[in-house]
């Protein structure tokens, strides 16, 4: 027997349920109150008793409900590593990014890296490193955002070499402005009196006299 011919079919998607976006968007709210919660723990000085548990204590959110945003502890502090982004390097990336010449570029890096750190994002650096040495996932995904830093300081050297025709390595001045950049932050955590801005300024300077 010959198969009935048939045209082709429209798929029509079944409708929305009553309330999905709302849902969602509280299911959203309660993943940005977990990583808040997980930033204070971490940030804080009993950040040893950073727990899935803890976190969801500390959120007023059940133990369960922690889980079903985040399967583990890891994947907490992944989050918190991505939350912190817009903090420390999207402001670098904006600063090298917009307009100008090296000089102005510079001044700019300049002027965003003369600020002082905050004392809860230093805090949580320092745990994030922690957790690092402690975690595969967790160092991987902080290897990843600290090249993405050393990438901007390269990106501002890329600037002075195309001002000079193209003959100059952008990677080793980058690479070498993003270490003292790190070494700074660490004397400042310890010496206020350390001014990371003239440092800067001058180590920027000379590197840029002598390429």
């Amino acid at each position: 027997m010959a198969a009935s011919a048939k045209g082709p079919q429209k798929l029509t998607p079944p409708p929305a349920r009553p309330g999905r976006t709302r849902v969602s968007a509280k299911g959203e709210q309660t993943r940005a109150r977990l990583i808040a919660a997980a930033r204070t723990l971490l940030a804080g000085e009993m950040s040893e008793r950073f727990t899935t548990r803890n976190v969801a204590a500390l959120c007023g959110v059940s133990h369960g409900m922690c889980h079903y945003h985040f399967q583990d502890r890891t994947d907490l502090v992944l989050a918190v590593v991505e939350d912190i982004r817009p903090e420390w390097i999207a402001p670098l990336e904006a600063a090298v990014s917009a307009p100008g010449t090296f000089a102005e570029r510079a001044e700019r890096v300049v002027d965003l890296l003369g600020r002082p750190e905050g004392t809860d994002l230093a805090h949580l650096h320092s745990a994030l490193h922690w957790h690092a040495l402690n975690d595969d996932r967790v160092r991987e995904s902080l290897a990843a955002e600290y090249r993405r830093w050393r990438t901007a300081f390269v990106d501002l050297f890329q600037v002075l070499a195309d001002e000079r025709g193209g003959h100059l390595d952008p990677r080793p001045l980058g690479e070498a402005v993003a270490a003292a950049v790190d070494g700074l932050a660490a004397a400042e955590s310890l010496d206020a009196g350390v001014d990371t801005g003239p440092v800067l300024r001058a180590l920027l300077l000379t590197l840029a006299a002598g390429a």
